[in-house]
């Protein structure tokens, strides 16, 4: 196994995954949301679950849709490796007809630090990673920065930092599809501070910190991943020449 062979699986079982969850949205339809979304992160994990388990028996897993009991086994917590896997990332999006904006998160922790990672985005059939990080798009020149938040809970102090800084709002589904518009030019920069755990973020942050992007906490601190509580509350994940503006905008908000 080489380095490059993580970047290859997190990629090719993200997009998997991704492919499957397609197939059931064709087969089952809308007309039950809830048991969709319910098939959805069942089916998902469980593939995700099965392939690590065959192409990775050494390493431990930390999934959103693992038990308690799972989520808390100590051996992960002294692992060198662990994969953090978020197995339908907006699963409200995904059961609703029409809408691209969910996901699939598969990353990689070794040693400290996020390895490898994927984000497959299938509805709108593509999936970025780290085998291949997107090339981030420039700054535009005199344009307002756009910010992308939560469909349903934009922190009220988004609000505030986007009228500070000038920027405009662009709510999008899942954590992965809002990273992801950052690296891909939709928007220039994702902050949230209204609670997340580490699958929610740890795959697209891989592919935005191999992309070059700027990701941390919203008070500027690294992001870290494999504690013993998964809550990762807040995040701020925006083109580098942005993040100087945004986290200066935070503290004076903060002050």
């Amino acid at each position: 196994m080489t380095i490059r062979d993580d970047h290859i699986l997190a990629a090719n079982l993200a997009t998997e995954a991704g492919e499957r969850l397609l197939a059931l949205r064709e087969k089952t339809g809308f007309d039950d949301p809830s048991a969709l979304r319910a098939e959805g992160d069942t089916a998902s994990h469980l593939f995700l679950m099965e392939a690590l388990t065959a192409s990775r028996p050494g390493d431990s897993v930390l999934s959103e849709e693992a038990t308690q009991a799972e989520r808390l086994d100590p051996r992960r917590l002294t692992a060198e490796r662990v994969w953090i896997v978020d197995p339908l990332d907006g699963t409200r999006e995904f059961a609703e007809e029409g809408r691209a904006d969910w996901a699939v998160h598969v990353a990689l922790w070794e040693r400290g630090a996020l390895t490898a990672g994927a984000v497959a985005l299938p509805a709108a059939g593509r999936t970025l990673s780290t085998l291949e990080p997107p090339v981030l798009p420039e700054l535009r020149a005199g344009a307002r920065p756009r910010i992308a938040v939560s469909r349903t809970r934009p922190p009220e102090f988004v609000r505030e930092l986007a009228d500070l800084v000038g920027a405009d709002l662009v709510p999008i589904g899942s954590a992965g599809a809002k990273i992801s518009a950052v690296l891909t030019g939709q928007v220039e920069a994702y902050v949230h501070a209204g609670g997340q755990y580490e699958w929610d973020s740890a795959a697209p942050v891989a592919v935005a910190l191999a992309s070059g992007a700027h990701a941390s906490r919203v008070d500027g601190s690294p992001l870290t991943y494999n504690q013993g509580d998964p809550s990762l509350p807040d995040i701020l994940v925006s083109l580098p020449g942005l993040a100087p503006t945004l986290l200066a905008g935070i503290r004076d908000l903060h002050r």
